[in-house]
């Protein structure tokens, strides 16, 4: 018997899910609010992790493919003082693979390949336990049931709510984001300072992230603790005067530093908001959650790949699940895994921020000394 599939989220979760469920020659529908894949800018750069996100592609049979679009020498990490000065200058070693870069982008249409999504459907509520099975409402009014629905949707999933009434919460740390085009070109002093990957200053409660992605294209990241309401005499529309706001709380940096916010372009609002640490819900049959939907955490690295990883075994559990009560089984099975796993992330990540953006820079520096598997140089 054929399940009626549905992953709520067209994003690295979903997408995994999808795929190797179809390399097991079996269906999903994908439904996607986006109208289009390229319908808004697909964020920065990722790290996908050799035991998770790369696991997940190789459980997919695009491991090959995605090592030929990765970028090893993007995990070469270099850390500033306020000052400019250089204080580690991590390099990947020869044939390092443990952590490539791609991006975002770029996985996106590697995990498409043959998908068929349903681009431009946005789920307003999920309803579980109907005679039919579960009920999809759409924002369109029609209304669809299946026998499982995957909210694979992101911090605001809209299918959350079928299974817990937890939302997220701010973390008291804003980033703002920004970018610089033809780096190498228009502000070399910039792209040696940021070299092959990313380049991190740290200050007191705050710091300046600069991060390569393919095409001499940068994304900056201002980081900082604030109020969620910082900007609202601003006007983030007003890119002068965010700028503004920008250099004059990173006063006293070094002007090298600070062209990162000088030559940038467009300013993007992105509050950093986070599920509680060992989020769990009681299973609820016919629904599950992946990624951010489940365990939404600060952006250190763990995220994406976590949420691959899970897609992916997901789907390899449910291609054999024959029927109804074996598929529950299934799904019952897996949340206990991804609990386990998540909360140990949500754990690490939590208290990374912590240090991160902290009062003490030396934290952050001693972060990275913690978790650099090579020695700077």
């Amino acid at each position: 018997m054929r399940h009626r599939i549905a992953v709520v989220g067209a994003g690295p979760a979903g997408l995994t899910f999808a795929r190797v469920l179809y390399r097991h020659g079996y269906p999903a529908a994908v439904i996607e609010r986006d109208p289009a894949p390229d319908a808004r800018p697909p964020g920065g750069t990722l790290d996908l992790h050799e035991g998770l996100g790369q696991l997940a592609l190789d459980k997919a049979g695009l491991l090959a493919e995605f090592q030929a679009l990765s970028r090893p020498e993007g995990q070469a990490m270099r850390i500033l003082d306020t000052a400019g000065t250089v204080l580690r200058d991590w390099r990947p070693r020869p044939g390092d693979r443990a952590n490539p870069e791609i991006d975002r982008g770029q996985l996106r249409d590697l995990l498409l390949g043959p998908l068929d999504v349903q681009w431009g459907r946005s789920v307003t509520q999920v309803v579980p336990g109907t005679r039919d099975g579960v009920l999809v409402h759409f924002a369109d009014g029609r209304q669809e049931t299946f026998d499982l629905v995957i909210g694979a949707d992101g911090a605001w999933s809209r299918t959350r709510p079928a299974v817990t009434s937890v939302t997220p919460h701010y973390t008291g740390v804003t980033y703002v984001e920004t970018s610089l085009d033809d780096v190498d070109t228009r502000h070399p002093d910039l792209a040696r300072l940021i070299g092959d990957g990313s380049m991190a200053a740290y200050g007191v409660n705050r710091a300046l992230v600069a991060q390569r992605n393919s095409g001499g294209h940068v994304k900056v990241y201002a980081q900082f603790r604030a109020p969620l309401d910082w900007h609202t005499d601003l006007g983030l529309a007003d890119g002068e005067a965010v700028r503004s706001s920008l250099l004059a709380l990173f006063d006293g940096w070094a002007a090298p530093v600070l062209d990162l916010l000088r030559h940038a372009t467009a300013f993007v609002h992105r509050p950093l908001y986070v599920l509680p640490v060992s989020h769990t819900w009681t299973h609820v049959p016919g629904v599950t959650l992946l990624g951010d939907a489940a365990h939404l955490m600060p952006p250190l690295g763990a995220g994406a790949n976590l949420a691959m990883l899970e897609g992916a075994e997901l789907a390899e559990s449910i291609a054999t699940a024959t029927g109804p009560e074996a598929l529950d089984e299934a799904v019952r099975a897996f949340e206990e895994q991804m609990w386990a796993r998540a909360g140990k992330w949500a754990k690490i990540t939590t208290a990374g921020l912590e240090r991160l953006v902290s009062p003490d820079p030396a934290e952050a520096l001693a972060l990275f000394d913690q978790v650099q598997p090579s020695p700077a140089r």
